[in-house]
């Protein structure tokens, strides 16, 4: 009797292990940690937890040193471009006076001198008539016009001039040395029964284009100067005696 009771009784745990089919099955077990699990694909996802972020500060000012010594000069760099001129400055004091410098080179030392003549005797009946000349002395560049009886300035400075008449028996003789339009001497020689020899000399200042020239006036009587073919005794002369600084 004991011997069939022992396999039913060994055969019992298998029978209820089984499950009945008329219960459904479970969808899954549960545990006690069942809640801690991720959700399912289908729920939605929880919003991450983000650290937040930690910056260090460090307050310098309380962390300053003592003062190093300077360091050495580094290499220069390269210029920049130029800027644009700046306003012209103020007119400086005036310097003093230099030294006389070296004689230049002669042959650039600037020159203008002239020497003429004329052989004719002249009667003036009209006013203002420019003294004309026949002969040439000097004529260093052609500055002195022959054709007008002018000397015209080309190079600027201190000029010294110089006229030559004979004067003509009982009649008067009227010369200006102008310059320009402007009488600077005057020549002058009342009627004698006796010619002579007159003579002026003056020094002038000379500007770019000025022009020196001698003039004869007729006043009551008729002016006149002396001359012949075989000599000379009318000459007009001048030169550069300092050119302009």
């Amino acid at each position: 009797m004991s011997g069939f009771f022992l396999p039913v009784l060994l055969l019992l745990p298998l029978v209820a292990s089984v499950p009945s089919p008329s219960r459904s099955p479970p969808k899954y077990c549960r545990r006690c940690c069942d809640h801690l699990d991720p959700p399912l694909s289908n729920s939605p996802r929880p919003v991450a937890y983000q650290t937040p972020e930690v910056r260090t500060f460090i307050n310098m000012t309380i962390l300053k040193g003592d003062k190093g010594d300077r360091g050495e000069r580094g290499t220069p760099g390269k210029p920049g471009a130029e800027g644009p001129s700046g306003p012209r400055g103020a007119i400086g004091p005036k310097g003093s006076k230099g030294q006389a410098g070296a004689p230049g080179d002669p042959c650039k030392t600037q020159h203008s001198s002239f020497s003429v003549g004329r052989r004719k005797a002249l009667h003036s009946d009209d006013y203002y008539q420019a003294l004309l000349f026949d002969t040439v002395f000097v004529n260093i560049d052609e500055h002195f016009n022959m054709f007008k009886g002018k000397f015209y300035c080309y190079v600027p400075g201190i000029y010294f001039f110089n006229i030559n008449i004979h004067t003509w028996n009982f009649k008067e003789t009227y010369l200006h040395l102008m310059q320009n339009e402007r009488e600077q001497v005057i020549l002058y020689a009342q009627p004698s029964d006796r010619s002579i020899m007159q003579s002026q000399s003056v020094m002038l200042s000379l500007e770019l284009n000025d022009e020196v020239w001698v003039r004869l006036f007729k006043r009551e009587r008729e002016n006149a100067i002396y001359s012949d073919d075989v000599d000379v005794y009318i000459t007009f002369n001048g030169y550069l005696v300092a050119p302009a600084a």
